[in-house]
């Protein structure tokens, strides 16, 4: 499954990486993986 390769959970952040986060809201009818695929 495509979506399970956007989230690693024992993942560690490092000093150097850069954190962002997003607020996706789908439009009707559009799952919100798939909207959130988009946005990755």
């Amino acid at each position: 499954d495509y979506k399970l390769t956007y989230y690693t959970p024992e993942y560690e952040t490092k000093d150097t990486d850069i954190l962002a986060a997003f607020r996706v809201t789908p439009q009707p009818g559009v799952p919100p993986e798939e909207a959130g695929a988009a946005v990755a």
